[in-house]
């Protein structure tokens, strides 16, 4: 609208300026011109001015239209912050009496547990003014028991103490055991239940080795040129090797007998080089060892490299590794030293997961927990103490080290692992198959068994039954009772415990009966 009233101004001042110089400058026929001009002009300041206005009437409806629109929203608005600010009140309202109600219940509490003191102090009173009745009752009867008894106060506490001292050590013994019993049954349940889980997650051989190898031949010609002339190639390969070789008339076949598995392998593949060769000389002999001696040791290397890698522990430092790799070649009660290790360090993650501790450091100690059965050099440490100093000098986790001294008990534990360590390690060797036991020791253990429950009292015979596992200890019923049964039966497990060494757990069973026999004639 301001444009348009512009524009007519404008136009006005046109129109004069043009008039006053028509007069003083144009013509008749110029003014003529001039006043159609101005006809035009004034027609077209009428077109304009009606613009203007219907511009106008325009912008006002528009206006009037915006302002409905603006209201509307703002009454909109308004009603929705007024039903907040109701909603808000309605909280505010319901919050107050609840708080109202809570504090009216915790007044009337407050007044029932004054009620409830003033009951006690009156009871309490009641009690103190009994109890110095008591005592005055109690020392009079003590003054009749000594004056009938003859005995002062002094002796006959010290006989009901001594009398109450031997029957509450007979019933603390029953209810210790009672108590180890309930811990045992309780614990037995979540550990049995982890250990199964770890089992039957576990796959593993349970083929033993043996201490021979038998190396078959082509031929039994090949047998001379070993034996060379006057015995002198199998005395140079048994000198380089450390293997006996028995030649003897098994067909196509020479035993290689050692304790060692390294040096049989060694001798195996020496063996086999020289017959596919043919050359079998003292000269020879010795270059072919060397050279395998030094195959075993890339192959001992690869070994450790692939099961640290097949086992995902990292960091290891290159000799653990190499020591690792020197398990393959060796044995523990005819069980393979590498295969109960992995075995061992596979049951210590699945376990250690199980109870929400570190698996990868549970399994790096199970893999290394028998790095001491491996030396280098000739020690008198037991395994464990050696592979603990071991770990240590090249850089183990703390956690690590302990667990490998204290694996059999040597050490004391320190780590929460170092009893997972302990227990996969007697699962890997305790199931069955996975070890063989030298017989002369076993029949010995189940002698010192039997010896150990023949030691005490009363005992008339003692069985070791199920291999050595279950221990039953016969009684004389003259001389031993039910309770102290109860006690025989605790105290030899305890001793079992302390002197000797088993694997897996032995239970011990006490029989007493009383047994009547007459004969009708």
């Amino acid at each position: 609208m301001d444009s348009t009233v512009l524009y007519i101004i404008i136009a006005v001042i046109c129109l004069a300026v043009g008039v006053l110089a028509g007069k003083f400058i144009f013509s008749k026929d110029t003014r003529k011109q001039v006043e159609e001009a101005n006809q035009q002009s004034q027609k077209i300041l009428s077109d304009a001015q009606l613009s203007a206005e219907n511009l106008k009437k325009e912008k006002l409806l528009e206006a009037k239209e915006r302002f409905v629109q603006l209201k509307s929203e703002h009454e909109k608005e308004v009603l929705e912050r007024n039903r907040r600010l109701a909603d808000t009140e309605l909280r505010t309202k319901q919050k107050e009496q609840g708080i109202t109600q809570r504090l009216e219940s915790l007044d009337k509490q407050a007044k029932e547990n004054d009620a409830i003191k003033e009951n006690l102090n009156r009871q309490i009173d009641v009690v103190n003014l009994k109890r110095t009745e008591l005592e005055k009752h109690q020392e009079e009867h003590i003054r009749r028991l000594e004056k009938i008894a003859g005995l002062t106060g002094e002796e006959a506490k010290a006989q009901l103490i001594e009398s109450l001292k031997q029957e509450a050590h007979t019933q603390a013994l029953a209810l210790q055991q009672e108590i180890i019993d309930d811990a045992r049954q309780k614990a037995n349940k979540e550990a049995r239940k982890i250990i199964i889980q770890s089992i039957q997650r576990t796959a593993a051989e349970q083929a033993i080795e043996n201490s021979i190898t038998v190396f078959n031949l082509e031929s039994d010609e090949i047998k001379g040129q070993i034996i060379g002339r006057e015995g002198r190639n199998i005395r140079a390969l048994e000198a380089a090797t450390g293997v006996d070789l028995i030649v003897d008339d098994t067909p196509e076949a020479i035993v290689l007998s050692s304790f060692d598995p390294l040096r049989r392998e060694i001798a195996r593949l020496s063996l086999q080089r020289l017959v596919t060769d043919g050359r079998i000389h003292p000269a020879r002999i010795e270059e072919v060892v060397e050279k395998t001696k030094r195959q075993i040791e890339e192959q001992v290397i690869e070994i450790g490299e692939r099961t640290v890698i097949e086992l995902g522990i990292h960091g290891l430092h290159k000799e653990l590794v190499r020591i690792v790799g020197k398990m393959r070649f060796r044995s523990s009660y005819g069980q393979n030293l590498l295969m109960h290790s992995r075995e061992v360090a596979n049951l210590c993650a699945i376990m250690a997961s199980e109870l929400g501790l570190n698996p990868k450091l549970a399994k790096r100690a199970g893999l290394l927990h028998d790095i001491g059965k491996v030396p280098d050099e000739e020690t008198e440490l037991s395994h464990a103490l050696l592979g603990m100093k071991i770990a240590e000098k090249y850089g183990e986790n703390p956690a690590v080290v302990n667990a490998i001294g204290a694996h059999h008990d040597e050490v004391e534990m320190q780590f929460v692992i170092a009893p997972i360590i302990q227990a996969c390690d007697a699962i890997s060797g305790a199931r069955p198959g996975a070890r063989r036991e030298i017989m002369q020791q076993y029949i010995q253990r189940i002698k010192d068994l039997e010896n150990l429950a023949l030691t005490y009292p009363g005992v008339e015979k003692a069985y070791a039954i199920q291999a050595g596992r279950e221990l039953r200890v016969i009684v004389e019923s003259d001389r031993v009772t039910d309770g102290d049964s109860d006690k025989l039966s605790f105290e030899i497990a305890q001793k079992i415990q302390t002197e000797m060494t088993y694997p897996g757990q032995i239970k011990v069973t006490v029989i007493r009966e009383k047994r009547a026999v007459n004969v009708a004639r």
